[in-house]
């Protein structure tokens, strides 16, 4: 990708913000074109620049060595100062000159300028690091070798001492703003701290090659030098010691002392400062939809008992004696729904789900993804703090979609569920999204690599729901299992607005959430302090799959034996990930056009 200098770039803004009056609406229509096209280009080269482990992500591994202290006061002006100045660039492009295709690009880019630059407003500098997600959480997974950042040349394994560099600062500075955010009353809830400090603490290692950061040099490829293999093994072992270990304890024991005496009582978000504002935002950000946090509720007070009127259909089917709670507990804890010995048997349980869908795959999705896709087993430091979920691939091929099922206790491992699991984490739902997505080289590479949680995580709950027309789901337990997993995204619609905008506390969502759920009392927990730690994303998968929902019903109605599922799914899937606006005014003008 041609990077094309500010200056350059200013110039032809202006030449363009001047053209005569007396050009013709094509000459307009092109030059804007290439303008707008310039613009994303070096937007992307630069994002990537600005934020390198995103690019790792995306297998741009040109700044492998790379680790941005984004807590800084100096990167945080930088990254402000991108997004104003990109955001002042679009105003100087005529939407009204750009191909169809185009004004979808400048929509949603204009969207990710104004969301991007609201964020700074709110601070999350002050509690950069939560129990779910956060850099000292996916680090090691990154220096594993068994992660994105990729482990086959001497550079590679260079460029992660970089990084390693990279994460002592990074850790000095987020407990700085972390003691800042005491002060200030930005503080996490004190049940998240207690998950933080274990977490903290299992990662040193007093034998350094007990460390999960030195996987790459027991792997180490054969064909490097014995000189190289000396450096780098000697290395990794002083960087471990000397910057991996110190960071770690570092953390654990800030939290510990000084952290935890001081973190909140209070589960919402609402509570800290701008607390209301921040939630709304939070919403925005997530759903990419207006709704307020009242609205939220209410929508999930709906779905909730439509689904609970459905699992009695199930509990009356199988005909199971008790309430809906007695049948919860049934299907959680009877040996026969555990028929699991080993990790490989959850592994190629899931396999046999996929081999039952493929038939009916092709007959309703006419394109199919061509990146590779993977089963995994997730790596055991993370594992019991993971969710399943999926690992997007890179375009190049050189690494697969992944998709990572924590197994803890494969005899404990319950089967209800498993075909939702796979439809949602996999196929037709993340892997098909996301692989088809980065395989459009039609597409900006910014849309290429965009994430909008209510259209990915949407997309992925509306590919659970085509279980049956797969044909999965003839074992009642297994509907159950979706209707399970149908419940929690809706049980979190009330639960999330709940925690941040009506006072509940953390013991009442854990208690709403077993009272209307099959789930343990740990996974319950579990859950809730999820949506404590990232408030809003829960309650991107309901209200983006009730839309894509939604426009299905709608055209079904609309165009008739006009309408074609594998066409549908092809229009929703074809231009990338979308605000859902952005999506239904897209799919608006397909169906209209039938």
């Amino acid at each position: 990708m041609k990077k094309i200098t500010s200056i350059f770039f200013l110039a032809v803004i202006a030449g363009a913000c001047n053209q005569s009056p007396n050009k013709s609406a094509k000459t307009i229509d092109k030059t804007d074109s290439i303008i707008f096209h310039k613009m994303l280009d070096n937007y992307w080269d630069e994002r990537m620049q600005l934020f390198p482990l995103e690019a790792t992500t995306n297998g741009d591994n040109r700044f492998n060595d790379q680790l941005r202290n984004d807590g800084s006061a100096a990167f945080l002006k930088k990254s402000k100062d991108f997004f104003t100045k990109y955001s002042e660039y679009l105003k100087k492009i005529d939407r009204n000159t750009l191909s169809d295709n185009d004004k979808i690009s400048f929509d949603i880019f204009n969207r990710e300028m104004s969301i991007s630059l609201e964020g700074f407003n709110y601070h999350p500098e002050y509690m950069p690091i939560n129990q779910f997600w956060s850099l000292p959480l996916s680090f090691p997974q990154l220096g594993s070798g068994e992660g994105n950042q990729p482990f086959v040349t001497v550079k590679d394994y260079d460029n992660f001492l970089g990084r390693i560099t990279g994460f002592s600062i990074w850790t000095d500075t987020a407990i700085a703003n972390m003691r800042t955010g005491i002060r200030k009353g930005y503080v996490l809830p004190k049940a998240l701290v207690e998950k933080i400090i274990p977490q903290m603490e299992s990662i040193p290692a007093d034998d350094v090659t007990k460390s999960i950061f030195y996987g790459p040099i027991n792997k180490m490829p054969s064909s490097f030098s014995d000189a190289d293999k000396k450096r780098l093994t000697e290395a990794y072992a002083k960087a471990i010691n000397d910057q991996i270990n110190k960071a770690y304890k570092k953390l654990g024991e800030f939290f510990k002392d000084e952290y935890l005496p001081k973190a909140r009582t209070t589960s919402g978000i609402d509570t800290i400062p701008q607390g209301k504002e921040t939630y709304q935002y939070l919403i925005r950000y997530w759903t990419t939809t207006d709704k307020t946090p009242d609205e939220v509720f209410n929508l999930g007070l709906q779905e909730v008992a439509t689904i609970r009127a459905e699992m009695e259909k199930v509990k009356k089917q199988v005909g199971f004696k008790g309430d809906l709670k007695a049948f919860f507990n049934f299907a959680n804890s009877d040996k026969r729904f555990m028929p699991f010995k080993t990790p490989k048997e959850v592994i190629d349980a899931f396999w046999a789900i996929k081999t039952k869908e493929d038939p009916q795959l092709h007959k309703m999705f006419d394109h199919t993804p061509k990146m590779k896709f993977e089963i995994r087993q997730t790596e055991a430091f993370r594992a019991a703090s993971a969710s399943a979920e999926y690992q997007p691939g890179t375009a190049d091929g050189s690494r697969p979609g992944i998709f990572y099922v924590p197994i803890i206790d494969a005899t404990k491992f319950n089967t209800v569920g498993m075909e939702t699991l796979f439809l949602h984490e996999a196929i037709p739902g993340h892997h098909y999204q996301n692989a088809l997505q980065i395989e459009n080289t039609s597409l900006p590479t910014f849309r290429r690599f965009a994430w909008y949680g209510a259209y990915g995580e949407g997309w992925a709950l509306y590919a659970e729901s085509l279980g049956k027309e797969l044909g999965l789901f003839s074992d009642p337990y297994q509907y159950l299992g979706h209707l399970s997993d149908a419940m929690l995204r809706s049980v979190r619609l009330v639960i999330d607005a709940g925690l941040h905008s009506k006072g509940w506390t953390r013991e009442q969502a854990i208690q709403y959430m077993l009272d209307n759920m099959r789930i343990s009392d740990a996974e319950a927990t579990s859950e809730v302090e999820r949506y404590m730690a990232i408030p809003g994303q829960a309650l991107s998968y309901k209200i983006g799959q009730l839309k894509i929902r939604e426009l299905r019903t709608k055209y079904e109605k609309q165009l008739g034996k006009k309408f074609k599922l594998a066409e549908f799914h092809d229009q929703v899937l074809n231009d990338g990930c979308l605000p859902l606006e952005v999506l239904e005014s897209k799919m608006d003008a397909w169906a209209a056009k039938k």
